[in-house]
């Protein structure tokens, strides 16, 4: 009996190293496949189409939406982002655990669709080390850096509502922290159902069988 993959979500702040630590669990276990999302935005030079971006029209998106085909969706700066319900669904029926890279907000919506939903939440040991891993990319100004960091402490507001937090002080040891998680995730009873339903059915087999055996000794010992 094949084993369904589990739906997981990560989120975190601007600056937490999610989207670093997402490549190296890929890099180094076979078993996870991160959700491809379809948008309405145009190709970037070298992006293909199934790749990174399932890229679709506005009425092609739309449609999308309106058969519920999408397990969450937003649009940002005139283009709609979401991820679709049938790459996600076909990768778990394959028994890949499948991540979703996505926002609070996203997050919380898939939760609410899917509760069997693994929500993990990765941030850095401290507020001064996230802020030192913004300023240290050199890529973005201070007012870009302080709205970040604002956003951040809306963001905090939020970080109980998921199951794990993941705090991102060695990059290794978070790969490694965020595989166990999944993988003891599987172990939960209420994922094994099936499994319990056809251990309580063989048992009952079971003591059917040795009753018999034991009435059959019984009998030869006469």
């Amino acid at each position: 009996m094949r084993e369904k993959g589990i739906l997981i979500v990560v989120s975190g702040f601007s600056g937490s190293g999610k989207g670093t630590i997402m490549k190296e669990l890929l890099k180094q276990y076979d078993n996870y496949a991160l959700s491809i999302s379809a948008t309405t935005r145009n190709p970037r030079p070298g992006e293909e189409d199934g790749r990174e971006y399932f890229f679709k029209t506005v009425e092609d998106f739309e449609k999308m939406i309106a058969k519920e085909e999408l397990i969450e969706y937003a649009r940002y700066v005139d283009n709609y982002y979401g991820t679709p319900r049938a790459y996600v669904e076909e990768q778990l029926e394959a028994g890949k655990d499948v991540i979703l890279e996505i926002e609070i907000q996203g997050a919380l919506k898939v939760k609410e669709k899917f509760p069997d939903t693994l929500l993990l939440f990765v941030t850095p040991p401290s507020a001064e080390e996230l802020k030192s891993r913004l300023v240290g990319r050199g890529t973005e100004t201070m007012d870009v850096i302080e709205f970040r960091m604002n956003r951040a402490k809306e963001e905090a507001l939020e970080m109980d509502q998921y199951d794990y937090l993941i705090i991102n002080d060695d990059l290794q040891e978070c790969v490694e922290e965020m595989h166990q998680i999944i993988q003891g995730e599987h172990r939960r009873s209420f994922r094994n159902a099936e499994f319990i339903e056809h251990m309580k059915e063989e048992l009952k087999g079971e003591k059917v069988y040795v009753t018999s055996i034991l009435h059959r000794l019984n009998e030869s010992s006469k």
